[in-house]
């Protein structure tokens, strides 16, 4: 019976993982930028208004945590209004490579501000500000476009996008840990892990990712491809 339930499972674990591979050559980046979007701004709307005050990330608190995470938004709008002619980030994790040294505090303060930005009904601004975004990303083909990190094609900076939002949402969730947590499908995290763990390869720390996903090392204090 044991070897049974051992064999089952594994067959379900197959099957799911087939279904994924399917689904994921199905799925496009501006579907699942849309998921986390959508599942970012749901999150917004379950905060109680006595916590927006509260604890959030590091410096941040709660509010200016969620208008951070906005940005991941507020971003893709402006640089769809800078077009470039050059290509200088070919992919994703490449962005994440290229900003590795952005400056810290100035990340702070934007933060603060965007939280600042969200005004007297944060749960509405975000709804417009979602709503605005997608219509606009749907609209827009794959152009090139001005970014933190240099020129990027749209569908490559919205995969980092779509990375901003799942992590911050998890923040987000932590830090209200009272609320319904955020709920994403398969395919998104696949997307989001993928591109991490190609980050992680990037800045050269590939082998010890490979090491602590195969339970043969740890990842060192402070990991992180941000």
């Amino acid at each position: 019976m044991r070897e049974q339930r051992t064999r089952k499972m594994r067959e379900q674990r197959t099957r799911k993982g087939s279904q994924m591979i399917e689904a994921w050559g199905e799925l496009n980046v501006r579907e699942t930028f849309a998921e986390a979007a959508r599942t970012y701004a749901a999150l917004v709307r379950r905060i109680p208004e006595d916590r927006w005050n509260g604890p959030g990330l590091g410096e941040w608190d709660l509010r200016a945590l969620i208008g951070h995470t906005s940005r991941s938004l507020v971003t893709v709008e402006t640089y769809l209004a800078q077009p470039v002619e050059t290509e200088e980030v070919p992919t994703p994790a490449a962005y994440y490579v290229a900003i590795a040294g952005i400056d810290h505090a100035a990340v702070v303060g934007r933060g603060v501000e965007a939280g600042q930005a969200l005004g007297d009904n944060p749960a509405e601004f975000v709804d417009a500000l979602n709503e605005r975004v997608l219509i606009k990303v749907n609209a827009a083909g794959n152009p090139l476009m001005h970014t933190a990190a240099g020129g990027m094609r749209l569908e490559n900076y919205l995969s980092t996008r779509t990375f901003e939002l799942v992590v911050h949402s998890l923040d987000i969730a932590a830090a209200v840990p009272d609320i319904e947590p955020p709920e994403f499908s398969d395919q998104l995290l696949s997307e989001v892990a993928r591109v991490g763990a190609t980050a992680a390869v990037l800045q050269g720390r590939g082998v010890e990712l490979m090491l602590a996903l195969t339970g043969r090392g740890s990842l060192s204090p402070g990991f992180s491809i941000v």
